[in-house]
């Protein structure tokens, strides 16, 4: 395969529709997809247009189980991948590449799954992707190891990243591919385009790395290629694909702007228009003499993947029919695992965990609460897959159905004695790593992700939190050690303004349950989310559990938990407390103080707000009254509880101290007494 026609057109189809869209947007980066043009016809070029035929897809089948996955981890060189979509056959119309970054265009400014067909993940901020792409890999690796049978292996399937110098610079890509040496993803294959500029202009002054060696030092196989011979990367792809035992890196050697007479190997090209005249001048230097936004006949022949894709997926249909032959449970698990569906049977699961934890009213933290449930979920759901950041005896993300995952020096999945692969993942201290690799395995499909970490280093993880979000993906983010609990830590470990910051992410589900029936719920919430990511924030001190009528509303996010007849009053309720997490006991005792004063209060428990914000009116009016003066108590940021009227909050707006954790409670006002005081303080101004 040399780089002649059709591999010389097709490379060059690519260039002019990313310089073209680019420069009718007057917005954008055409230089990246200019220079990794022909990395993409090596990859991408289908096996009916004489080419190699690596990446296994089909664009009539955007969801094909065993597809490759394709990630553009540089995201901001999104005119390349849309114009390897809109030319493969996606439904990607011509007219979308000529609305980029336009309003509701599928052709955002970075590329967005869910939006654009063949887009597998979100990639905007750099270095996520290809972490993204580790997890996928992981999914890959973990999927096959439990479902494929001698002759039939219906989990087989590549990864494949293209990522730039940022993504290498930022330092979530050395946690993510430290992993992926360490788990052996031999059929990850990244593609490095080194043209050594960034926004700043040449890299060399500030990013003197030694990719290569680097990698190495990581166990992956390292290659390299000219970037511009699509022949030399094409073989390249070939020996990445025979390895057994290492991920692959190739570093390309390429020219961002490749074909721009002025513009080439300049900061210039990175992310602006190349402007017409320096458009003209590229259309005659590539030969490439078509107006914009036209691509010739023949090169869209050679380009079209249709007949490819479909011949692929067919054969793929066929063997799964007879694994389904062979396997008929398997195979039905398998398909109710990538569609991303419950067994029929979790509904009752939940309710009967939740019914078993108000009856024990086990007084713990609810930190083993959560294990307590995982123990039930990670029996019921074979798919859910946990972790944490090397503090699993702190966050209690294990169970006695989650063995560690390993991999032996041959690259397998080590299963126990009972053939069951390893599903609880240390992830060593790397928090934000934690967190994409997550999102990866969720959007790969066929698991449901968690992981560990105390809620102060949510900080680090905060980015790929929102991309989940943005993502609508269903991660579970288990959040530990949740606020000045944690005691003789001191400021640099206690949470103050994480759940207030937690809260404010849009489409993320955001619970600090006061006990054990409260976190079940919890959990059984985040794992019927289907759409959005759960934040469970959870106390490292013990918690008594808090009698309840009734365990129906827990899910609608706040409820009820006591009103004045529960503590020997027959009036009215005159105010209402509204609490959370550890601090739902506190308004219980208060209300208990109030009590002997004739004062009568209702206890509002309100683990998630972001769930209560979305019931109905009548029902939040049912829980929190128009008329009732209301108190929040929360140990946290006070800034996001005067949404709810309240005329008080109890709170924490400094940092906190070192010291016992009962002496930062009397220290900070989190005491009955306070809380009962701060009540009476509002009723007097009434």
């Amino acid at each position: 395969m040399a780089n002649t026609p059709p591999v010389h057109d097709m490379a060059n189809a690519i260039r002019a529709l990313a310089m073209d869209a680019v420069q009718q947007a007057n917005s954008g980066h055409p230089g990246a997809p200019m220079g990794m043009a022909d990395m993409a016809v090596a990859l991408w070029g289908p096996s009916t247009a004489g080419l190699a035929g690596h990446l296994q897809h089909n664009p009539r089948n955007p969801h094909w189980a065993n597809r490759d996955r394709f990630v553009l981890s540089n995201g901001h060189a999104s005119m390349l991948i849309y114009a390897l979509l809109h030319l493969s056959g996606y439904d990607l119309p011509m007219a979308e590449l000529k609305n980029f970054r336009q309003l509701h265009s599928k052709t955002a400014g970075h590329p967005e799954v869910g939006v654009t067909p063949g887009i597998e993940t979100t990639t905007g901020p750099l270095g996520q992707g290809i972490t993204n792409a580790v997890g996928m890999a992981l999914a890959e690796k973990l999927l096959a190891a439990e479902f494929n049978r001698p002759g039939h292996a219906v989990v087989n399937h590549h990864t494949y990243v293209f990522l730039g110098d940022g993504c290498l610079m930022e330092g979530i890509s050395h946690e993510a591919c430290a992993l992926a040496g360490a788990w052996k993803l031999n059929k990850l294959v990244a593609l490095y385009d080194d043209n050594g500029i960034s926004i700043d202009g040449q890299v060399a002054p500030w990013f003197v790395d030694d990719t290569p060696r680097r990698f190495e030092a990581y166990g992956w196989n390292v290659l390299s290629a000219d970037g511009h011979d699509a022949a030399a990367v094409s073989a390249a792809i070939a020996k990445a694909k025979t390895s057994a035992t290492k991920p692959t890196l190739i570093v390309c050697k390429t020219s961002i702007g490749k074909g721009s007479p002025n513009r080439a190997n300049t900061a210039k090209a990175h992310g602006e228009p190349l402007g017409g005249e320096e458009i003209k001048l590229t259309r005659e230097a590539l030969g490439w003499a078509h107006e914009p936004f036209v691509i010739p006949a023949d090169v869209a022949q050679a380009w079209n993947s249709h007949a490819a894709g479909a011949a692929q997926e067919a054969a793929w249909n066929t063997a799964f029919a007879a694994y389904q032959a062979a396997h008929p449970e398997l195979a039905a698990e398998f398909v109710r695992r990538m569609a991303g569906d419950l067994p029929k049977q979790f509904a009752q699961v939940a309710v009967d965990a939740a019914v078993a934890a108000h009856t024990k009213a086990e007084t713990v933290a609810s930190r083993k609460a959560s294990q307590l449930a995982l123990e039930a979920f990670t029996a019921a759901l074979p798919e859910l897959l946990g972790g944490s950041a090397d503090l699993t005896g702190s966050n209690l993300t294990n169970t006695k159905s989650t063995p560690a995952l390993r991999v032996d020096v041959n690259g397998a999945v080590v299963k126990t004695e009972e053939g069951k692969t390893g599903r609880h993942i240390n992830y060593g201290v790397r928090e934000f790593g934690m967190a994409a690799i997550m999102n990866g395995v969720a959007l790969h499909g066929g698991f449901i992700p968690y992981g560990g970490t105390f809620l102060t280093f949510s900080d680090y993880s905060r980015n790929a939190i929102r991309m989940a979000a943005l993502m609508k993906q269903r991660v579970i983010h288990v959040f530990t050690h949740d606020s000045i609990g944690l005691g003789e830590d001191g400021p640099t470990h206690q949470s103050i303004e994480h759940g207030a910051s937690l809260r404010l992410i849009p489409n993320l589900d955001v619970w600090r349950p006061a006990d054990t029936a409260e976190t079940t719920v919890a959990w059984a919430v985040a794992l019927q989310n289907k759409n959005k990511p759960t934040a469970l924030l959870l106390s490292r001190q013990n918690l008594p559990y808090a009698p309840k009528r009734d365990l129906g509303d827990i899910s609608r996010g706040a409820y009820v938990l006591s009103e004045p007849a529960d503590v020997g009053l027959k009036k009215a309720a005159q105010a209402v407390i509204i609490a959370t997490g550890s601090e739902v006991q506190l308004a219980l005792k208060a209300q208990e103080l109030l009590a002997t004063q004739k004062i009568a209060v209702r206890v509002v428990s309100m683990p998630s707000t972001t769930t209560f914000d979305h019931q109905t009116v009548a029902y939040k009016t049912a829980v929190l009254p128009a008329k009732l003066p209301r108190v929040a108590v929360e140990m946290g940021s006070t800034d996001g509880w005067w949404k709810y009227g309240c005329a008080a909050v109890v709170g924490i707006d400094t940092y906190g101290e070192s010291a016992p954790a009962p002496v930062l409670f009397k220290h900070f006002g989190f005491t009955p007494d306070n809380v009962a005081n701060t009540v009476r303080a509002v009723l007097r101004k009434r």
